[in-house]
């Protein structure tokens, strides 16, 4: 079978030749006019101008009208494997309600805790496939899946497995990740106790079945101390987990935790102040924000410019969750995130293609060049910025995963 060009577009925008970190200029976008991307085998050989890789080698694939291509988008940090909703957590958020009120009212993580370990393993199933369709044809073609709405070993499982099983039926692909240590379930009396009886005991079966490769922790006054999830993280480490830390979203200490395990992402981040904005910079942990946590929570955003003018790499995620966010679009909460933070497009685009791949440790994606996967979203535009522009309102026309057309907008 011959190799497939695909084009022309009108602005193609493969992403490469940009730092991991730091602040990007506008200026700096490569932007390849009358593109093509040559595919073959669900890989890329070649990107060019697409009258000049036209031959007798390649097939031809044309694409209609004014478009512009980007590397398919990469949602870094999400929680789309639950049950039920938390629409009355919302309105009493709205109405003045604090964090314990709701939590004494029935509501918070442990709402959903309930509710998920009610679900069987095939209603979760549905619930990430449904959301993952949605995030699909938003040009989202990689998406992180964390667990952590089981709390015990058994259905801590019974999510992963679900995450795993959904991953055959979804055309975007779905990264597991373990976060057992989400917060204090209300069925165990010591936090010390319940953490070593998930890395002693759930830790091999993520292992056996291959469920996760990447351990998450919430570390957070609420939730789990620095010095309570340190032996949880050693044990990881020492299983050869990658960690990953929801970092300094209400009060410090997480990303300094992140830091000192080498972990691979810091996520939220809206409480961090400029000691945690420098060792985040001046390490190689990524620095993930999340702007839906800030829209459902009204809370600070995290401080993105700053993270990139002190040289830190910053990805960006939706977070979608049942409670603090629930909307989901990553673009739009991207655009948003750009317009209260001063982000250049570049910024912007980078956060959710190849830094937050990178997140995600895979080097195989985010970027168009010869060797990476074939994932991309085509937008019906001649002019690149109309996408941050009309803040996710405007969708891709096709979605392109491994060099085949897996979904098309009307």
């Amino acid at each position: 079978m011959k190799p497939l060009l695909i084009g022309p577009f009108s602005q193609l925008l493969p992403m490469t030749g940009l730092p991991l970190k730091g602040a990007l200029k506008d200026e700096q976008l490569l932007l390849i006019e009358n593109g093509g991307i040559v595919v073959s085998e669900g890989k890329i050989l070649v990107i060019g101008i697409f009258d000049d890789l036209k031959s007798n080698e390649v097939d031809i694939h044309h694409i209609e009208g004014k478009t512009v291509c980007l590397p398919g988008f990469v949602d870094s940090h999400t929680h789309i494997c639950f049950a039920g909703n938390r629409a009355r957590d919302y309105a009493f958020r709205n109405a003045g309600k604090s964090y314990l009120e709701i939590a004494k009212a029935g509501g918070g993580i442990w709402d959903t805790v309930t509710q998920t370990r009610k679900a069987i393993q095939e209603e979760l199933v549905t619930g990430i496939v449904s959301r993952s369709k949605t995030h699909l044809r938003n040009g989202i073609t990689t998406i992180e899946v964390k667990s952590g709405y089981g709390l015990s070993v058994e259905e801590e499982l019974k999510m992963l497995r679900a995450i795993k099983q959904a991953n055959e039926k979804v055309g975007a692909t779905l990264v597991p990740t373990c976060l057992a240590a989400h917060m204090k379930p209300k069925d165990w009396n010591h936090q010390t106790e319940y953490l070593e009886e998930i890395s002693a005991t759930l830790f091999p079966f993520l292992k056996a079945e291959n469920l996760a490769y990447r351990i998450d922790a919430f570390v957070e006054e609420s939730a789990f101390s620095p010095e309570e999830i340190k032996p949880y993280f050693q044990k990881a480490k020492a299983m050869g987990f990658d960690i990953t830390v929801h970092a300094d979203q209400f009060t410090t200490g997480g990303s300094q935790v992140a830091v000192d395990f080498g972990a691979i992402s810091a996520d939220h981040l809206e409480a961090s102040t400029e000691k945690e904005i420098q060792l985040l910079a001046k390490s190689d942990t990524i620095a993930t924000a999340l702007p839906g946590a800030t829209l459902g929570l009204g809370c600070a955003y995290t401080p993105a410019r700053r993270i990139l003018d002190a040289g830190g790499a910053l990805s960006i995620a939706s977070d979608h969750n049942p409670g603090s966010a629930p909307m989901g679009n990553l673009l739009t909460q991207s655009s948003i995130l750009g317009t209260f933070e001063k982000l250049s497009n570049t910024e912007v685009l980078a956060g959710i293609t190849f830094r937050a791949a990178a997140a995600l440790r895979l080097s195989d994606r985010g970027k168009l060049e010869p060797g990476t996967w074939a994932d991309f979203a085509i937008f019906p535009t001649d002019n690149y910025q109309e996408i941050t522009y009309y803040q996710g309102q405007m969708k891709p026309s096709e979605v392109w995963k491994k060099g085949e057309p897996i979904h098309q907008n009307d």
